[in-house]
């Protein structure tokens, strides 16, 4: 199922190059009473709503899915976390590129463990990417989004992908600079997910997906999930051996090598085999 959030937080699932409203399911939706407990709501209950999601769309009259505007698939998420250095050969281009270590020596994942992004730096691909510090270079970093649906914490690497509800394209947008990862990628508009989630039953392994960005006609990153160092699962026992995961939580993988500058004006498309693509319009902040 590839589940969409759009317009005015409307639910769509997508079928083909169509989109099917499914807002009406949401009534179905266990009622939420003060305090209301950690997590996305929606994602936590995915996989009891989705008879009601399907009939819902079944009803609805379809409109291409290039007619509207898609926002995050994830409305709620307790939190995002990233994987900083993730592939050996983005690791050569960091050590290699002084803009990038600005004068630092550059470890890889098994040095420098995760980093949090605000939660409030969120958004769709239509709602696009909001350049801040524009003396400054802002870089793309296109990632598989892993989105957890059962929670917890120390979960093993066996059991780790049945935590897994869904995947999507994440793009992890950083300024570079000396401040802390979690600051310098925590700024609004610096992440973003879509186009929509894909559930986990339609990837057979997340493990071997193409991935790339162009940027308006410029290939800049295409690899595979397959070159991670830390794998999926790895990802997601190492994480919760941390911190507990709860639904609708997201974890970005990590970026391949290729990672470059975009200025106001540019487009970024991205593509995840099995996922989709996106295209997400750059502009320059305005205070």
């Amino acid at each position: 199922m590839r589940l969409c959030r759009y317009d005015d937080d409307k639910l769509g699932l997508i079928r083909g190059d169509q989109l099917f409203d499914a807002t009406a399911a949401l009534t179905h939706l266990p009622s939420l009473s003060w305090p209301v407990p950690p997590g996305d709501h929606l994602i936590a209950n995915l996989d009891v709503m989705r008879p009601a999601l399907e009939a819902a769309a079944d009803d609805s009259h379809p409109v291409p899915v290039d007619s509207v505007a898609l926002l995050s698939p994830v409305a709620n998420p307790n939190k995002i976390i990233g994987a900083p250095v993730n592939y050996h050969k983005h690791h050569e281009e960091a050590v290699a590129d002084s803009e990038i270590n600005l004068g630092r020596d550059i470890k890889t994942i098994d040095t420098y463990g995760l980093f949090m992004k605000a939660n409030s730096s969120l958004v769709g691909p239509s709602q696009g990417v909001d350049l801040h510090f524009t003396d400054r270079r802002n870089d793309h970093e296109v990632e598989l989004a892993m989105i957890i649906g059962q929670g917890g914490s120390d979960i093993s690497r066996k059991d780790a992908m049945a935590h897994v509800a869904a995947y999507a394209i994440g793009l992890d947008m950083t300024v570079r600079g000396t401040e802390d990862r979690s600051l310098r990628k925590g700024i609004d508009t610096y992440s973003v997910l879509g186009p929509w989630l894909v559930t986990a039953d339609e990837i057979a392994d997340p493990d071997k997906l193409d991935l790339e960005i162009l940027v308006n006609d410029e290939v800049r990153q295409k690899s595979n999930t397959e070159f991670l160092i830390f794998d999926c699962a790895k990802l997601i026992e190492y994480t919760s051996s941390f911190m507990t995961l709860y639904p609708g939580d997201i974890i970005m993988t990590g970026t391949p090598e290729g990672v470059g500058p975009v200025v106001p004006g540019d487009t970024m498309h991205a593509a995840i085999e099995g996922i989709g693509t996106m295209s997400v319009p750059v502009r320059a902040h305005e205070a």
